[in-house]
């Protein structure tokens, strides 16, 4: 029986994969202000997420956000989320931002 060889590929590599840049905190989020909003927040309110109770990086999100005319610093327009439950959320408001746009 004869044995198969393996012809050489006359394919390139595939180029590397283009991944969106990563992304960079507002400065507004790493002000005094915010920093003390938010640590009052989680006293007051607890430190979990208001979606699903969790406790894993929790971190206060404005529920309209700054961008839509949400007030940065109302202690009424700042919910606690995980991480997962932001990070969701963010992705949903830019991707209803980018539709309107279109």
């Amino acid at each position: 029986m004869a044995s198969l060889s393996n012809p050489k590929s006359t394919l390139s590599p595939a180029p590397p994969q283009l991944s969106e840049a990563p992304k960079v905190a507002d400065q507004f989020y790493a002000s005094p202000q915010w920093r003390a909003l938010i640590k009052q927040i989680k006293e007051d309110r607890g430190s979990w997420c208001e979606i699903c109770g969790s406790t894993n990086r929790v971190i206060g999100d404005h529920i309209k956000e700054i961008k839509d005319g949400g007030s940065p610093l109302d202690p009424a327009n700042i919910r606690l989320l995980c991480i997962g439950h932001h990070n969701e959320k963010t992705h949903r408001e830019k991707k209803r931002r980018l539709t309107r746009i279109l």
